[in-house]
């Protein structure tokens, strides 16, 4: 397993990173089957095996945090573990603020901990957040307070699309970045250098959109999805004559960018594991096989955004 630096942070964490969300809750193919407990140990014992240190989960993540407590017990200190405190808005999707703002971070955070059977957060990221967040100042404060009590090492965000990436790359308190760039939506490839040159820690999700950049694909028979669904047939043209699965070449695309600190990859099977450990050996896409994918961009990357697709009906 490769290895990289987390920006400035000091760790050094494997470039793929466990997702943790499919061994929480039923999710993406395994909608309607959670993995069980004992599969779950399994798994996250044998990607620690493999040469994984980094696996991020979040309190949104069903029982994740608690599965990873018990499994990283005794060997809590080998490990970087990121979680995330929910979405900071109320019911009225206003953002929360003043002691109601401090105590949901705080509770969200001890609640975490526990589950987790530690007592430090080596990454805390606030859920989702969005421009009117990430400029609001108590929000910053609230988990720099965090930092200062020693109940976490490093902070950071989990933002959606090019503009709020920017923006949290320039407010300068942020340590650790999380962010969406895969094959088709690569909007945000030129601000991997800006982070990096302010010692911001990059993490990529999204590497094979939910199953969108495999081999097998998903359902995009929704009238509303058929040019995204044209476009991915463009990339089955870059696997003539080099060996690669679509899904190969999605997860070794994203590993190219020496700027990132690792990719986030969910993993609900140990073939899932070893194929994504065999690919993280540090050797990046050919020049010129690189150069043809970022060609390939899908040209409205705004328009990449499974959520609203799951709103709207438009997947099943």
């Amino acid at each position: 397993m490769n290895m990289r630096n987390l920006g400035a942070t000091g760790l050094k964490v494997s470039e793929i990173a466990f997702g943790g969300a499919e061994i929480g809750l039923s999710y993406g193919a395994n909608k309607d089957c959670l993995l069980s407990e004992s599969d779950a140990m399994t798994l996250l014992h044998a990607a620690v095996d493999r040469g994984i240190n980094f696996f991020d989960t979040a309190r949104m993540y069903g029982c994740s945090e608690e599965r990873m407590g018990k499994a990283f017990k005794g060997i809590r200190d080998n490990i970087v573990i990121a979680t995330k405190c929910p979405y900071l808005r109320n019911n009225d999707k206003q953002i929360l603020t003043g002691h109601v703002l401090q105590s949901y971070i705080e509770t969200s955070l001890y609640a975490s901990l526990k589950a987790l059977q530690t007592d430090y957060i080596d990454v805390y990221l606030a859920h989702s957040v969005d421009t009117e967040i990430l400029k609001c100042d108590e929000v910053a404060h609230a988990f720099e307070d965090c930092r200062r009590k020693g109940l976490v090492r490093f902070i950071g965000v989990s933002t959606y699309g090019f503009s709020d990436v920017k923006l949290a790359i320039e407010d300068g308190r942020w340590n650790v970045i999380q962010l969406a760039l895969n094959l088709m939506d690569q909007s945000c490839e030129d601000l991997l250098p800006i982070a990096q040159q302010r010692g911001i820690g990059i993490m990529i999700r999204s590497v094979l959109m939910r199953g969108i950049l495999t081999d097998k694909g998903v359902d995009l028979s929704h009238e509303k999805l058929r040019s995204v669904s044209e476009h991915r047939r463009k990339y089955f043209e870059l696997l003539d004559n080099n060996g690669l699965s679509l899904s190969d070449l999605a997860m070794k695309f994203v590993l190219s960018f020496k700027d990132i600190s690792s990719a986030l990859v969910g993993i609900d099977k140990i073939e899932f594991l070893n194929k994504a450990v065999a690919l993280a050996n540090g050797e990046c896409l050919a020049p010129e096989l690189l150069s043809r994918a970022r060609k390939l961009a899908y040209p409205e990357p705004e328009f990449l955004n499974l959520g609203v697709w799951d709103r709207n009906g438009w997947t099943k």
